[in-house]
């Protein structure tokens, strides 16, 4: 009873210094155009902005799609079609300049820090490519991620995707306020998941499927998303799909622990130099 009491301190202490920090910071703030605030009023808003790697224009995008298409063919047959639950293949790429150099980009840390609301870390790639799937299982579970209190993913599509090949979907977070009611109700199942994720018919109780808001789209299709404050899954597929994500928290992060897998070697490495913190932004 008092360990528990003492953590619950100890968290309220970290809150408390938490929300401190994002206030000061709140002057220091990078400066937005006008249509970056679109992006992070959305983001606010529902936890998620789609747009294209074509709309967003950044300048190193030519090279981010050589690199990827290139490790994406590099990639080995993992032999998997006999299993019944087909994981993720994962490989980490944060080392290789082209993926740094379009992660750090100035004007998208601008975006991400404003959103966040303190100096941000950009923990590194994974390219990853998601197979045909019979029933939900994995992060084809509803879920949150849990390496900090804001978390950005950017996911880029590098095949088109619409249903048959299982897009992004989220829970829009106006639909689900912090502390009300449908909040509590899927967050609880969530707890009782023990975090691992809940099925479709879990959340149809609380938001019916009208309300999901998938993400199909072409090849270059970009899904800036809250991954720890939007509900969100990938969907059963029938055909394989492929993906870039992009990590980005606060600095440090509430959960460093689980940070470690965009640089260690948790999965294959397809980079050149040796990681072992978080990526360092430019000032």
């Amino acid at each position: 009873m008092f360990s528990a009491i003492q953590r619950k301190i100890s968290t309220l202490s970290s809150d408390f210094k938490y929300y401190v920090a994002r206030w000061k910071h709140s002057r220091n703030l990078p400066a937005l155009e006008e249509c970056d605030r679109n992006i992070l009023n959305a983001l606010k808003k529902d936890g998620v902005y789609v747009t294209t790697l074509a709309d967003l224009g950044l300048n190193s995008t030519p090279e981010l799609l050589k690199a990827a298409y290139h490790q994406l063919s590099q990639m080995e047959n993992p032999n998997n079609d006999h299993l019944d639950e087909r994981l993720p293949q994962i490989y980490t790429v944060t080392g290789l300049p082209e993926f740094y150099a379009w992660g750090i980009e100035k004007r998208l840390v601008n975006i991400i820090e404003n959103y966040i609301g303190l100096p941000i870390a950009f923990h590194g790639v994974h390219l990853r490519k998601d197979f045909k799937s019979k029933h939900q299982f994995g992060t084809l579970l509803w879920h949150s991620d849990a390496e900090d209190r804001r978390i950005i993913k950017i996911f880029i599509y590098l095949n088109d995707v619409e249903e048959k090949t299982g897009p992004f979907e989220y829970i829009p977070r106006s639909l689900t306020p912090l502390f009300s009611w449908k909040y509590f109700q899927l967050y609880y199942k969530l707890y009782k998941s023990r975090y691992m994720g809940i099925d479709d018919e879990e959340v149809k109780a609380v938001i019916p499927k009208s309300a999901w808001k998938s993400c199909p789209g072409p090849a270059g299709t970009v899904i800036i998303v809250d991954t720890k404050n939007a509900l969100h899954h990938g969907t059963i597929r029938t055909e394989d799909r492929s993906t870039l994500f992009f990590c980005y928290t606060a600095n440090p992060p509430e959960r460093p622990d689980l940070c470690t897998q965009y640089w260690d070697d948790t999965y294959p490495r397809a980079e050149l130099r040796s990681a072992s913190d978080p990526v360092k932004l430019p000032t």
